[in-house]
């Protein structure tokens, strides 16, 4: 019987063949928690008898979603993480570095064929690069720390095809927010699914990341976009799914009947066209996060804002998912075109998108976001209404002041 991808990576760390619904223990190539998890991480970690973790290497800690720390209480838990990667000799990445998820890709932590265990939901980020990411709660993780292995179901799959090509000024945001309109917030419940399709192959890395970060909003453990097409800094051996592998189910979707895309309040599952919310005013728009705060995302920005200026009864604020991302912004100008608009620079973080600080919306106001949530309360203020979209989409709102559709600016 063939295998899909996450059937041959996991079958690859157990030491034996591996087929869905199996329940096996297998070895992790990294583990990464952030400053939303790492303390209770460290915790747990103390509890069970940790003394050293089994790999300092491997062991991954971010201060980004409270970063810098906007508070005594969260400045004291910044403290712990720092105090323990001196004691452990960990990694450990300091408040502006970037994101978790950037930066573990960003920094070719995370590879192709590997296993990385992380705490936070979107660590299925990683399988962009082939990588079977998946996110843990901190017990698990501080498990993961002490014996560097892990245990799992292996996931059945669902394949996702996508044929023919996007249409001129559509991003993969829209891409991901038309198959979460296909699947609903748990349509792939405990399941990996697999990218694949003409126009996959097509997309950038950072579009890849976009495809693979939101999987977790259909549910899914883990998921992949096929290696077709993707150009990484370094040699890597693609990981393919094999011609008889078994799935689930399969998905197709035509990638030229794609429009841009934007989910209503309070589920990223609730997708319509723009068309269909276009012209509501917006107050706030936000575009970053580890979906999409890339330099490709800034740019697709500057380009609708360049020589304009953002709506008076609007705010832009943008969140780089890194330092790099941020220094290239400025180098190659887009930065100063953002600004010159009346965007606002936050420190590269997660802090909007969680609500944890650097832009809480206020009471009824309408927010249009390139973050991959919109839960009631997701930024910090349950009476406040978000829409999420492609930078391409949020760009555009922000400059005419309400849900407008960016193909008029491509």
């Amino acid at each position: 019987m063939g295998q899909t991808i996450v059937e041959k990576i996991i079958s690859n760390h157990a030491g034996k063949a591996v087929h869905a619904d199996e329940l096996v223990v297998a070895g992790v190539d990294a583990a990464m928690a952030s400053d939303t998890t790492a303390p209770l991480t460290i915790k747990a970690f103390r509890s069970m008898g940790g003394k050293t973790v089994w790999d300092p290497k491997r062991c991954i800690l971010v201060i980004d979603h409270a970063a810098p720390a906007p508070n005594e209480r969260i400045a004291n838990l910044h403290l712990m993480m720092r105090e323990f990667a001196r004691e452990q000799n960990c990694v450990l990445f300091e408040a502006g570095a970037g994101i978790c998820h950037q930066l573990m890709i960003e920094k070719n932590i995370a590879r192709p064929g590997q296993i990385i265990a992380g705490a936070d939901s979107h660590s299925t980020s990683y399988g962009a690069i082939g990588a079977l990411g998946t996110g843990v709660g901190s017990t698990d993780l501080a498990a993961v720390l002490l014996t560097g292995k892990i245990w799992l179901k292996v996931p059945e799959t669902i394949k996702i095809e996508i044929k023919g090509h996007m249409p001129e000024g559509l991003q993969s945001k829209d891409l991901i927010l038309t198959v979460l309109g296909e699947t609903g917030i748990a349509g792939a419940n405990y399941q990996s699914m697999e990218f694949s399709g003409e126009a996959i192959s097509r997309l950038s890395l950072a579009g890849r990341i976009t495809m693979a970060n939101m999987m977790i909003e259909a549910g899914a453990k883990t998921g992949f976009v096929h290696p077709a097409g993707l150009a990484l800094p370094y040699e890597f051996t693609q990981v393919l799914p094999d011609p008889d592998a078994v799935y689930q189910r399969t998905i197709n979707i035509d990638a030229a009947a794609i429009q841009p895309m934007v989910s209503r309040p309070h589920s990223p599952d609730k997708v319509v066209p723009v068309g269909e919310v276009e012209g509501i005013p917006i107050h706030y728009a936000f575009i970053g996060t580890c979906v999409n705060g890339r330099l490709e995302d800034l740019q697709v920005a500057a380009r609708i804002l360049k020589d304009a200026r953002i709506h008076p009864s609007t705010r832009l604020t943008i969140g780089p998912a890194s330092r790099q991302v941020f220094l290239d912004a400025v180098r190659d100008g887009t930065a100063e075109i953002l600004t010159a608009a009346g965007a606002t620079f936050i420190p590269p973080g997660c802090g909007p998108c969680v609500g944890t600080h650097s832009g809480v919306p206020g009471d009824n106001e309408v927010v249009i976001s390139a973050a991959n949530r919109n839960f009631k309360g997701r930024m910090g203020n349950p009476n406040a209404n978000i829409y999420l979209a492609s930078p391409a989409t949020v760009a555009a709102s922000a400059r005419e002041g309400k849900i407008a559709n960016p193909l008029g600016y491509c």
